[in-house]
């Protein structure tokens, strides 16, 4: 009687457990022409209504590196992703667990993110104590210089960008001669030890232009930088091991000085581990079809652009990646810079100035997307001409109009 009584308990325990988790299964097609390396799958978990508070994710009978994110910020995770190679016309299959109990799985991480404060008084060979998740200023306060490398800064193996946390909001770049993650060891600015080493460094000085897509106001002649903001927030909402999520929020903007209102807009920038390319996501806080917006690419010193007149535009140039004044120690950097926004956002592509390669864009509702990437000629695998790298940007722009179908 004893031994039947425990096994109807176990019995029971296991149809508890089995009835708390869902299982599902995810059906991933790629329908081009193209085999995707790293391809994200992201699954909206309120679709499954249930609390997720771990997941395990297999392919083929074997668990893969997944992620689970909070990206409202309830307390409850909404989203789930993970990446595949998968190859042209081609489907796969995934059997997905979502568990209500736990902690997420660890997993190696091939991303990394961080903001830290800048405090003299504060000596330390670990730059983890003085790392922050999120930083809100009211308007009038300049935290630049309050934080190390100016905002936070994200990486994947291929390259690593940072935000400026000022009026500029300025997207700045780093580049790699390898594939790894450096910016714990490096925070963006690496040493002579480093870079004998093989350290990526630097490689674009921005100034106040566009640098790599960066959103500003538009005033019927000259983008408007976000001066004035009433309140000023930047957060990392994920950082790994898949995929970094990086947001700026600035609340009552007035885009130009004679706008009649302020709005409310929240920049989302996301990067993929085995990705250079990085998705922008705009959000306002209600339809701004009135409202002209800038954005473009900088004119990188004697570069050479492209643009297929249809949203895809880049350029290929050599500067230095500080002011000349200061480039002791630096070497001119090679650099290609690419950017695709949707047509039917684009109001013209402007010619190019001293400053920019520059867009008017609208958005006729409350959300705008576009995607940025870039490259350095010093990577030991990657581009060494004008020529290969709009190339690539091309093929790019086919990818990111042939998503993988998720089902």
């Amino acid at each position: 009687m004893e031994r039947n009584i425990i096994l109807l308990t176990l019995l029971t325990a296991c149809c508890l457990t089995a009835t708390a988790q869902k299982t599902i299964d995810v059906n991933v097609t790629n329908n081009s022409a193209t085999a995707r390396k790293d391809a994200p799958v992201v699954l909206q978990l309120s679709a499954y209504g249930t609390d997720v508070r771990s997941a395990v994710v297999m392919k083929g009978g074997k668990e893969i590196p997944s992620q689970l994110d909070d990206l409202d910020g309830d307390g409850k995770y909404d989203e789930l992703c993970f990446l595949t190679d998968i190859g042209k016309k081609s489907k796969q299959k995934f059997s997905v667990q979502l568990l209500p109990d736990g902690k997420p799985r660890e997993y190696a991480p091939r991303v990394y993110a961080e903001m830290l404060l800048t405090n003299k008084k504060i000596k330390s060979t670990n730059a983890q104590d003085l790392y922050i998740s999120s930083l809100t200023v009211d308007n009038g306060t300049n935290p630049y210089w309050m934080l190390h490398h100016h905002g936070p800064a994200f990486e994947s193996e291929l390259v690593a960008y940072r935000i400026y946390f000022d009026h500029r909001q300025t997207v700045d770049i780093y580049g790699k001669n390898r594939m790894a993650l450096e910016l714990r060891d490096t925070q963006f600015y690496p040493d002579k030890e480093q870079k004998a080493g093989g350290y990526g460094d630097d490689v674009l000085w921005v100034g106040e232009t566009f640098g790599l897509g960066t959103l500003r106001g538009w005033d019927g002649q000259q983008p408007q930088m976000l001066k004035d903001v009433e309140h000023r927030t930047l957060r990392i909402m994920a950082k790994g091991p898949l995929r970094t999520v990086v947001e700026v929020v600035d609340k009552g903007w007035k885009v130009t000085p004679s706008s009649p209102e302020r709005i409310d807009m929240a920049t989302r920038y996301t990067l993929y581990a085995g990705h250079r390319d990085c998705s922008v996501d705009i959000r306002f806080n209600k339809s701004v079809p009135d409202c002209r917006f800038a954005t473009g690419i900088i004119n990188v010193k004697n570069s050479k652009e492209m643009s297929d007149k249809k949203g895809l535009r880049g350029c290929w140039g050599t500067d230095w990646p500080v002011s000349e004044k200061d480039s002791a120690g630096h070497k001119r950097e090679t650099v290609g810079l690419g950017i695709n926004i949707p047509q039917q956002n684009i109001i013209s592509e402007l010619p190019a100035n001293k400053d920019n390669y520059p867009y008017v864009v609208g958005c006729p509702a409350d959300r705008l997307h576009y995607d940025i990437t870039f490259c350095s000629a010093n990577e030991a695998s990657g581009f060494r001409s004008a020529d290969e790298w709009f190339e690539y940007l091309r093929n790019w722009k086919r990818e990111l109009s042939e998503p993988l179908i998720i089902q």
